[in-house]
């Protein structure tokens, strides 16, 4: 799964910085590029729930492959648009069904145990991110060929095709394998959450049904069922972890949202100083990725306290960055907040996970993806608001944001403490 994760983000970052320049090149405003890309936001947002929701109904392999194919469908039409409307109708399959990632996640959470889930998590945003690293330096280049973007277009639908080939191979028997020991593990153990185990923890011989048959199902039964798993997710014990997750992305994309102006404003560099410091900062997570062993292992697995400490130290850097007075304090702020970010990340996806249930990975995770899609429509406005104050605006925004989460984590630390102090179980 970790190849297909490079070559998935590889293949979208070599077509992603190009899509604004090819769709003006075809006679559109500013004004329509904007709403076409909105659009796909608010696709992504309603449905990376439902799509979640139905892999775990469905099972892996069948939804995987499926948003594999449609997502290479989207690339293809995308490197044959020659109008606006071709080009939104592109953005269609992609906006609804490029949630491979979050499955792929789902996924590995089914495979491995929850003591090396932090740790296989972390090697897998790490891959991608390699992939993200390397796309837009190829995409820049094919695009000086001629007819470059739709060349690259149809190199990323071929990746996505690749990808389902590689997927169709993997040996899905040792999927069933892995959800058996979790559920064998579960049994013995307390749940974090008595309200969202209830609500979401799956019987063994219902969840091994559900793999088998629901493929034979009425379209319109597969619907019932997801609508009634997301309202249990609605239901349960899980609006503070979503909340901190809302919370903490939102101040995130703050501190990025006006990052390029604010450095030349604030110390009169190039915009080009800025990419290198990004593309700088995305090396470290990368990093910060494959040493999450050693993190999780130094906090004895304790979840709740890594994330609690790392969010704190996403909080103190936003801020130091928003005070800085010299470049270099933005260096230092860059590079410690790589770290703290990757790992935050990581955290969070597997708290949810250990307190909603295994068993319910799929929408778990899709739930996650549509509140960070939240944070991606609402972080702009309350950055282009900030601005208007100063440059240092939507940073210290984000600070307080971040507060509010750190404060939100410690008003439920008794929570996540009454069972452990929160370590992984089945172990």
């Amino acid at each position: 799964l970790f190849l297909p994760s490079f070559q998935d983000l590889f293949g979208v970052s070599m077509v992603v910085p190009l899509m604004n320049l090819h769709i003006k090149s075809l006679g559109a405003s500013h004004t329509v590029a904007g709403i076409i890309g909105s659009l796909y936001g608010i696709m992504q947002l309603f449905s990376s729930t439902f799509v979640g929701c139905w892999s775990d109904i469905v099972g892996r392999r069948y939804s995987l492959l499926s948003c594999i194919l449609l997502s290479a469908l989207g690339y293809f039409l995308l490197g044959t648009s020659t109008t606006v409307f071709l080009f939104a109708i592109s953005r269609v399959p992609v906006g609804i069904f490029k949630h491979t990632l979050s499955i792929s996640k789902a996924l590995l959470s089914d495979l491995v145990s929850e003591r090396d889930r932090p740790l296989v998590m972390g090697r897998f945003n790490a891959a991608s991110s390699v992939g993200f690293i390397l796309g837009p330096v190829v995409g820049g280049y094919l695009t000086e060929l001629e007819d470059g973007f739709y060349q690259t277009s149809f190199m990323c639908a071929s990746i996505f095709l690749l990808n389902a080939g590689l997927v169709w191979m993997l040996p899905w028997s040792e999927e069933n394998t892995g959800n058996r020991e979790h559920q064998q593990g579960n049994k013995g153990t307390d749940s974090f959450s008595a309200k969202a185990n209830r609500d979401l923890h799956l019987k063994s011989a219902t969840n091994g049904a559900m793999a088998s048959d629901s493929l034979f199902q009425s379209p319109w039964i597969q619907v019932a069922t997801v609508l009634k798993r997301i309202k249990g997710i609605a239901c349960s014990d899980l609006w503070d972890i979503f909340l901190v997750r809302l919370l903490m992305s939102v101040a995130i994309l703050l501190y990025y949202s006006n990052f390029s102006l604010a450095l030349e404003e604030r110390f009169g560099v190039k915009p080009l100083f800025a990419g290198y410091l990004m593309s700088y900062s995305s090396a470290l997570g990368v990093l910060a990725g494959c040493l999450l062993g050693p993190i999780t292992r130094l906090y004895q697995h304790n979840t709740y306290r890594i994330l609690l400490h790392s969010s704190t130290l996403t909080c103190t850097l936003i801020l130091l960055y928003a005070s800085a007075l010299s470049i270099w304090m933005v260096i230092l702020s860059s590079t410690f907040l790589a770290f703290s970010t990757t790992v935050g990340r990581t955290c969070i996806i597997d708290l949810e996970l250990t307190i909603g249930g295994n068993e319910a990975s799929g929408t778990l995770l899709g739930v996650g993806q549509s509140v960070t899609s939240v944070g991606r429509i609402v972080a702009p406005l309350l950055s282009g608001v900030a601005q208007e104050f100063s440059p240092c605006g939507p940073p210290s925004l984000g600070v307080g944001l971040a507060l509010v989460a750190i404060l939100i984590m410690n008003a439920n630390k008794q929570k996540y403490c009454s069972h452990g102090n929160v370590k992984l179980k089945n172990q």
